[in-house]
């Protein structure tokens, strides 16, 4: 999974100067998804709904929410992960990348929360630094021969941010060395490989030359270009080197006919960077918004999946579906008996069979002024700015006839949208942790 990836961003979605063989070969062997969206456009809920098979109107864990100095919310001892399935049904469980959902130590500790094996970031502001003084291996620190300058930033997200001032040990490499071993050690064994990369989310903390930190800018080095272009460009290429590495070692191993691969990206591209627009890259294609909007552009996602002898080569699905079906196809394809979630398998999908949909999918953020999102058939409904107005009006589209969500239909088909509105209030719980309206807000 990569990190801050938009739609466009790859060949397999238009993408012309960034070039991703790797990626794209998962879906030209394989097959394309469409219209499958992420858990939000943020990344430590969107990854709780990916391992909790929970919406956002449901997931514990709703939004980017920090403790001092560099910690996250944990999810809970109670959380049942889609790691812990797999576990008790006799997979070796391996995490390898950038975590989020809690702290060594803490009830979100990945070693607690069904994995066997854990390398890389826990949290999420010091995974912004590729070049970081330690890693954690399993609740231990691995320092790396890196030095580091680390930032107070509690004004803007309570934690500690950092960069680096010598750079030795690119996170990234290790992290696919650990997961080549993790294969190499499992590989006669059932095993499930979680592999969240850092890549390209930014760093925030860094000097603007440095945000997107990679060894070399490769091929884009004499180009034209801002600095933070030409490592953007690279740093995807790079990520690109690293897939094709873990599914040659699939391959080498004659692990293919027995090993289902899924690439995808949490949520879509930062704004800050303006990697959206026609003089960059066009990261989200024809998408509208960013991540931290609940517009298109936000939440849906590239997914390829490949599965030599199952899935058919070449294929293209325009099945509607979300991060929280992942629980659910998990459980149905090892055929194992998965508690309540709000999930539907897509397995069938996946392998080209005809698929039970969702009546709808549905989607919160909880940062400014927070909001609503509902997706049933063509139809999707917005709402903005929630939190400083409960009564704010919805915004209605037509994805069928505009994907890029320019023109607000919602005075033409009030019978529509008045449903699609009551769908949505049904679908939201109250977690007075994370008030979503003025209302919930603790007095």
């Amino acid at each position: 999974m990569a990190d801050d990836l938009g739609y466009g961003d790859i060949g397999a979605y238009g993408q012309e100067i960034i070039h991703t063989p790797n990626i794209d070969a998962i879906g030209e062997h394989g097959v394309k998804f469409t219209q499958h969206y992420a858990g939000t456009s943020v990344c430590a809920p969107s990854r709780c709904v990916l391992m909790t098979g929970m919406h956002m109107g449901h997931v514990e864990v709703r939004g980017n929410g920090f403790s001092p100095p560099s910690g996250q919310v944990p999810i809970s001892a109670e959380t049942y992960t889609v790691a812990e399935l797999l576990k008790e049904n006799g997979y070796t469980t391996g995490m390898i990348g950038k975590w989020g959902l809690g702290e060594p130590g803490t009830t979100g500790d990945p070693n607690k929360q069904g994995f066997d094996f854990f390398y890389g970031y826990t949290d999420q502001i010091l995974a912004h630094n590729y070049y970081p003084e330690f890693l954690w291996k399993n609740g231990e620190k691995i320092y790396l021969d890196n030095e580091v300058k680390y930032l107070d930033t509690t004004a803007w997200h309570r934690g500690l941010g950092s960069y680096s001032t010598q750079k030795v040990d690119y996170s990234p490499d290790l992290m696919t060395a650990e997961a080549l071993s993790f294969i190499e050690q499992n590989k006669e064994t059932p095993f499930f490989l979680y592999l969240p990369y850092t890549i390209p989310h930014d760093n925030g903390e860094a000097p603007d030359t440095l945000r997107h930190e990679v060894p070399s800018n490769g091929r884009f080095k004499n180009e034209d270009w801002p600095n933070n272009w030409k490592s953007y460009a690279a740093c995807i290429e790079k990520l690109d080197d690293y897939i094709g590495m873990i599914t040659e070692k699939i391959t080498s191993e004659g692990l293919s006919q027995n090993t289902l691969i899924i690439f995808t990206s949490d949520n879509g591209p930062i704004k800050e960077r303006d990697y959206s627009s026609d003089s960059a890259f066009n990261s989200n294609g024809p998408l509208r918004g960013f991540k931290r909007d609940l517009y298109e552009g936000g939440i849906r996602m590239p997914f390829l999946a490949k599965w030599e002898g199952v899935i058919p080569a070449g294929t293209v699905s325009d099945h509607p579906s979300a991060f929280y079906d992942f629980f659910s196809t998990v459980a149905d394809i090892i055929q194992a008996e998965a508690p309540h979630t709000d999930g539907i398998s897509y397995y069938n999908a996946l392998i080209g069979k005809p698929q039970k949909k969702h009546e709808y999918l549905y989607f919160e953020f909880y940062e400014g002024g927070k909001s609503q999102a509902l997706i049933m058939d063509e139809w999707k409904v917005i709402r903005n700015d929630v939190f400083k107005n409960e009564n704010v009006p919805a915004e209605l589209y037509n994805l069928r006839n505009d994907i890029g969500e320019n023109n607000n239909v919602a005075d033409e088909y009030p019978e529509i949208l008045a449903n699609l509105q009551s769908l949505m209030k049904a679908a939201h719980t109250t977690d007075p942790e994370w008030p979503l309206f003025p209302s919930e807000a603790k007095k």
